[in-house]
């Protein structure tokens, strides 16, 4: 898992490799959101924004979002 779980909701919010985010709630469903958090497709039609933000956001590579580990 690339992600990061909403700490309220449970629901993981993961980079989908386009410059999106995959949000899955914890019943399952799904929606896909720009990093500003605004809707694309899915039925979840909902996302913090901040966290899209923050995990879609090009500033800092965020340990959490990384394959590798950091002293590689």
């Amino acid at each position: 898992m690339l992600g990061i779980r909403h700490p309220f909701t449970g629901a993981l919010h993961e980079r989908d490799g386009e410059g999106a985010v995959l949000v899955t709630a914890s019943d399952g469903t799904w929606g896909r959101f720009t990093r500003q958090g605004q809707w694309l497709e899915g039925d979840l039609r909902e996302a913090d924004p901040h966290l899209c933000g923050w995990v879609a956001g090009p500033i800092i590579a965020n340990h959490r979002m990384v394959d590798t580990p950091p002293n590689s």
